[in-house]
This record gives C-alpha cells, sequence and structure tokens, in this order.
C-alpha cells in the first residue's frame, strides 16, 4: 500500500499492535498525545491478572497501559516518540 503526506510525500503508517505490560511503567505519556484512544490504562494485581482501576476488590499492584481499540490507530507514531521504556511494537499495514 502506498500512502501520501498532504503535500504528496510518501509516508508509512507504522500501526500499534502491542503494549508489553513487562516494560511499561503506565505513565500515560502515550495515552496523552493519542487523540484516538487506541490505549486504556488497566491495572495489574499481585498475581500478574489485569483488572479495571475500578475494582475495588482488588488491590493494583501496578498500572500499564493495554490496547483498547487497535482499529483506531493511524500509525502516526506519536505514542513511540514518547514512549520512555519503548514498551510498545509496531508494525506497517499488511500488504
Amino acid at each position: 500500500m502506498s500512502y501520501a503526506t498532504r503535500d504528496g510525500r510518501d509516508w508509512k503508517p507504522d500501526y500499534l499492535v502491542s503494549i508489553d505490560p513487562k516494560k511499561c511503567i503506565g505513565c500515560g505519556r502515550c495515552y496523552k498525545v493519542c487523540g484516538r484512544e487506541v490505549m486504556t490504562l488497566k491495572g495489574l494485581n499481585e498475581d500478574g491478572e489485569m483488572i479495571d482501576l475500578d475494582d475495588d476488590d482488588d488491590e493494583v499492584e501496578k498500572k500499564v497501559m493495554v490496547m483498547n481499540d487497535d482499529g483506531a490507530c493511524i500509525g502516526c507514531g506519536a505514542c513511540a516518540r514518547v514512549c520512555p521504556t519503548n514498551c510498545q511494537t509496531h508494525a506497517p499495514a499488511a500488504a
């Protein structure tokens, strides 16, 4: 697939496909730069299980970003540029 910027230069989007919860520190920088709600913040309990932050039943040991709506990603790469831990995996569009 061939894409172009507004003025016609070649551009290849690099879509967010995953976030490594072991590397993610839950800082929220990627969430703040993404206007498409591709990611959301979740909690991990002491067993490493994903939990909603609103759940009072489980103690949140760590907060991490997770994929929320991967189909909304436009491949701009803003999230990767602000991530301090390089916990994201990006890939070009499938041909």
